[in-house]
């Protein structure tokens, strides 16, 4: 059954009036706005080396100053600074899970931040682990601690650090249905919920923003049907699009089809859907996404691409 958003046709004009802004963002650096809340698609790939993107990230705005990361795959430093983002402005990382296409930027950042001037600690934020996967404390400490992969970048977990800030990590619970909510800062707050995505430990997560809310699903299978509660009435809903309608097998256990994305954005009543971590079996396929994504969800559909920005 359609299910209609019944949400202000404004929304509507704000996403055409965003698109506007974007389009040939590969000539000049992007617009995000000078006032109230954005999102911009630091990259919109997966895993894959063919796929032209980034790998996935997503950097939240508030008021011409970049808060908060969420996901940081291969390439999403290089975007980022493509941005524009200020490095010094960010309030925290959040990791839906540690799959390389989400989290192997961090090295970069954390020494690519070695240059600047940042003074205050950041936090990083991801599930817990399990038999398969460290715990993100664990994973920050492989990455760079004294006995990782980048040992010369360990004093960064100290407040000696040579950067001139500390990197917190924490860890997030990735099991069970309970909302997490133990994090904000002054500019935002954050819940993460656990999500099926196969054996992986991950979250995802909610950003209340000034008077915005931005839900983040990371990838999901929607086992435990826990985002249309958790997204309820958000501004924006961000899902990846990582299998087409016809995906059979494993791949199942691991995403959602675009019948579930629609099904789990009518739940929500979003605003705004907005569909990264888009690999190559699924684009060319829009059309046929969009359609499945339509039977259930009435509200805009957004296929994002890489430096992308769209105002709420």
């Amino acid at each position: 059954m359609r299910v209609s958003s019944n949400r202000p046709i404004t929304a509507v004009l704000v996403v055409c009036a965003c698109l506007s802004t974007t389009i040939g963002w590969s000539q000049e650096a992007p617009y995000c706005g000078e006032e109230g809340a954005w999102i911009q698609i630091l990259g919109a790939g997966g895993p894959e080396l063919t796929d032209g993107n980034a790998g996935s990230s997503y950097l939240v705005w508030l008021d011409n100053h970049a808060r908060l990361l969420v996901d940081i795959g291969p390439g999403s430093s290089t975007r980022f600074d493509e941005a524009g983002a200020v490095f010094e402005d960010l309030d925290a990382i959040a990791l839906t899970h540690l799959h390389v296409d989400h989290s192997a930027g961090l090295p970069a950042f954390i020494k690519g931040s070695y240059f600047l001037n940042r003074d205050r600690p950041l936090t990083i934020l991801g599930p817990d682990g399990n038999d398969e996967f460290p715990d993100t404390e664990s994973f920050v400490r492989r990455m760079i601690g004294p006995n990782g992969a980048y040992p010369y970048l360990a004093d960064f977990l100290t407040f000696k650090s040579s950067g001139g800030y500390k990197v917190r990590a924490r860890n997030v619970p990735s099991t069970g249905r309970r909302r997490w909510a133990r994090f904000g800062s002054q500019h935002f707050r954050l819940a993460a919920i656990p999500v099926h995505h196969s054996i992986v430990p991950a979250v995802a997560w909610r950003v209340e923003i000034s008077d915005k809310i931005i839900v983040f699903t990371g990838d999901f299978s929607n086992q435990k049907s826990v985002i249309g509660k958790f997204g309820k009435n958000a501004d924006a809903l961000v899902v990846s699009h990582a299998i087409p309608e016809t995906a059979r097998g494993t791949v199942r256990d691991l995403h959602v089809t675009p019948t579930q994305i629609g099904q789990v954005a009518a739940q929500t009543n979003t605003r705004m859907l907005i569909l990264g971590h888009r690999m190559n079996r699924t684009r060319g396929r829009e059309s046929q996404s969009r359609e499945a994504i339509e039977a259930h969800y009435d509200g805009p559909v957004i296929f994002a691409n890489d430096l992308e920005c769209w105002g709420l």
